[in-house]
């Protein structure tokens, strides 16, 4: 990937949000107070944010499942696709992290919208399936890559035939062919699993822009 390439990509993500999305205070605010606390610049951008959110709404989710909620910026996109009663519920590993996205959903106004669960995600996944918490209607995963894969597994769990199951980052600049990595193998063995698995049909789609070369895979649940 040259520089001028790369330089490209980030400068047509700058295009596209500034024709199709325009300033977003409460957006712009979190992006702000995530760099303030410390936290990694890994969030989606936000042309990769409204995708989501009109994957949502384009189904009509009443019940969102996020794993990975680092500072709440994917949070505030998918919240904002629900319709009145909906409910987003978001894990995430690290407290302060978890704060962080407490307030920018707070300052957004989606606080009412949203339940943030702390904690392994692996140990909150069973947790939601013994409380019956979904089925849930549409899932984006993106969290420690190794366990996509299990991630996976546990969102087909708390979906319904129609669900839409998405996860981030499954091409990691091409390192997803050969990448000797834990992240690189986590999303080979993404693919092997949802390859094997006939109660969802997917495709995965390769994206660039201001995050680099990367990807998503989108399944639907089958009916």
């Amino acid at each position: 990937m040259s520089s001028e390439a790369s330089s490209a990509w980030g400068e047509v993500d700058a295009y596209i949000a500034d024709r199709l999305i325009g300033a977003d205070a409460d957006l712009d605010s979190a992006l702000a107070a995530n760099a303030a606390a410390g936290l990694p610049a890994i969030d989606v951008s936000p042309p990769q944010g409204k995708l989501l959110h009109l994957l949502a709404r384009s189904i009509g989710a009443k019940r969102i499942l996020e794993v990975g909620a680092l500072g709440g910026y994917s949070t505030i996109w998918l919240a904002r696709a629900l319709p009145e009663g909906g409910r987003l519920v978001t894990l995430e590993l690290e407290q302060k992290h978890a704060d962080v996205a407490a307030v920018n959903l707070a300052r957004a106004g989606l606080a009412s919208r949203v339940e943030i669960r702390v904690g392994a995600a692996l140990d909150t996944l069973p947790k939601l399936a013994a409380e019956s918490a979904g089925p849930f209607d549409f899932a984006f995963i993106d969290a420690d890559k190794p366990n996509n894969a299990n991630y996976f597994a546990w969102a087909l769990k708390l979906a319904r035939p129609g669900s839409l199951i998405i996860v981030d980052n499954v091409v990691r600049e091409g390192s997803v062919l050969a990448g000797m990595d834990a992240d690189a193998a986590g999303a080979r063995a993404l693919f092997e699993a949802i390859a094997a698995e006939p109660r969802v049909t997917a495709t995965a789609i390769q994206t660039v822009g201001s995050k680099g070369w990367d990807g998503f895979a989108i399944a639907i649940v089958n009916g």
